[in-house]
């Protein structure tokens, strides 16, 4: 079984940092857009964008933590995990997150 997820995208704002014992975590949103197409009787599809829920751990986590931004082009490879949880409501919520593998930071 395979379960690989590889997104190129635009992160949506500055990681947060947290720790969980002595591991560090980092959590961001990363923006990526398919491209609306011109239909042959000429009405073009609009462009659809897609967020993604980041995790990244320990030197990643540091990593993003010193050079990653909002804004910052981004080459992500990971997992892709389903999480659910009760908010304060005790109404259950889904999630749906990236772990990261590999990451490449992209030029402009």
């Amino acid at each position: 079984m395979v379960n690989k997820v590889i997104l190129i995208g635009n992160v949506g704002k500055d990681p947060a940092i947290r720790y969980i014992e002595t591991r560090p975590i980092a959590t961001f949103s990363l923006a990526t857009t398919e491209r609306g197409q011109v239909m042959p009787d000429g009405t073009r599809t609009p462009d659809r964008t897609e967020w993604h829920n980041i995790i990244m751990w320990d030197n990643a986590a540091e990593f993003a933590e010193k050079y990653i931004r909002k804004g910052t082009r981004l080459y992500v490879e990971g997992k892709l995990r389903y999480r659910v949880w009760e908010d304060r409501n005790a109404i259950k919520r889904n999630i749906t997150e990236i772990y990261v593998d590999h990451f490449e930071l992209l030029g402009k």
